[in-house]
């Protein structure tokens, strides 16, 4: 054997073979994408649950302040859960200490919203449930607590998760004339029909029960579901969930 001549066992690989390299590695590298977006989408449903139990405890906080009514007609409700004075700063007796617990971590907020209070477009993502005579209803006028959603993500309408939901939060006279947000079904105002949950490719959504307990629960189908308004055989609840 001359020498540097290639020893007679070593060889480049053949096109098929890195073909096959190739294509291993994308399924890898697809694999490890997807488990990726899981445990980001987990994350944020467990971020979203908090501030949904957030915002029940500061409920009952409020309820125990004034004779258990489910907050006032006067005033909007971010108003008084998030109270802040003439120059739009937070005061002492406020029961939520963020603006932040206003918005959901699968919203996305861009100019001229934005994810902090004081300001005219402030980022709101969730609602009240938007039944007539809720607001000021006496948490004692609930027939099915575990069943009744008191708040929930407040979507927009289109293909992908979004919200529109905001308030002027420049002062507390401000926050306080702003529209509630309110949040009813598949229907949120302000924003539209949602096309689905926020998330599992839509098909999950959190909600707070007037029993204060957050659950994460199918966005539609035969069993209890986050749309479904009338009692069925599959889902003999659903006309509570909405309707007191």
């Amino acid at each position: 054997m001359s020498k540097g001549s290639p020893h007679p066992f070593e060889r480049a690989f053949t096109l098929i073979e890195l073909l096959v390299v190739m294509a291993l590695i994308a399924i890898l590298a697809a694999l490890a994408t997807r488990a990726f977006k899981d445990v980001l989408d987990r994350t944020k449903a467990t971020k979203d649950m908090s501030n949904l139990r957030q915002i029940g405890l500061a409920t009952q906080l409020y309820m125990n302040d004034n004779g258990g009514i489910l907050l006032s007609t006067s005033g909007s409700w971010m108003s008084q859960l998030y109270k802040l004075d003439n120059a739009g700063n937070p005061i002492a007796s406020t029961y939520i200490s963020s603006w932040n617990i206003f918005v959901s971590p699968f919203d996305r907020p861009v100019s001229p919203r934005t994810p902090s209070g004081n300001n005219a477009n402030s980022a709101l993502s969730y609602g009240i449930n938007g039944t007539s005579g809720v607001i000021g209803m006496s948490a004692d006028k609930i027939t099915k607590p575990t069943v009744f959603i008191v708040f929930a993500p407040a979507q927009a309408s289109g293909a992908t998760v979004n919200f529109l939901g905001s308030a002027n939060t420049t002062s507390g006279p401000s926050l306080a004339s702003s529209a509630n947000v309110t949040v009813l079904a598949a229907t949120s105002s302000p924003g539209g029909s949602a096309a689905g949950g926020t998330h599992n490719n839509r098909q999950k959504i959190g909600a707070l029960f007037a029993d204060w307990h957050v659950e994460m629960m199918a966005w539609s189908g035969t069993g209890p579901a986050f749309t479904n308004t009338t009692s069925t055989a599959s889902d003999p609840d659903g006309g509570f969930r909405w309707s007191p």
